[in-house]
């Protein structure tokens, strides 16, 4: 599914989000993002040991839910997610899909690229992306 340009702007100018995957009882596991439009989806960052990103690599269905600063507009994706992480992806490929969901997700750049690049691999950050089969919500 293609973003519409609507909803990729929703995306792009408002950040907060809540993930939610699923436990390997079946159980939901809701998760606080920081996230943005990218590529084909919307897409955060998390570390490897975290709770979403072993769910999600267990079962890669997941919905996000992107709220306005207020929580009065949403938007929520349902759909699937791709991870990029260092057991997936090239070092160069996930640095810059890491430096592009940095933007996506603040709007902006990083103040010194070199010291971001280097947490990413200390925290052995994963990119996700929720590519949505489905979207709906109040600003649609």
């Amino acid at each position: 599914m293609t973003l519409s340009s609507n909803v990729k702007q929703f995306a792009t100018e408002n950040h907060q989000g809540v993930l939610t995957s699923f436990r390997r009882n079946g159980m939901p596991q809701m998760s606080i993002v920081t996230c943005g439009a990218f590529r084909e989806g919307v897409a955060f960052s998390t570390t490897a040991d975290r709770a979403k990103l072993l769910n999600l690599r267990r079962d890669a269905r997941c919905s996000l839910m992107v709220s306005k600063q207020d929580w009065w507009g949403y938007l929520v994706f349902e759909g699937k997610a791709t991870i990029l992480a260092s057991d997936n992806t090239s070092v160069d490929e996930l640095r810059d899909a890491l430096r592009d969901v940095y933007r996506a997700a603040t709007g902006g750049d990083h103040p010194n690229w070199q010291e971001y690049d280097q947490a990413m691999v200390d925290d052995r950050r994963a990119a996700v992306i929720v590519v949505p089969d489905q979207i709906y919500g109040t600003a649609v």
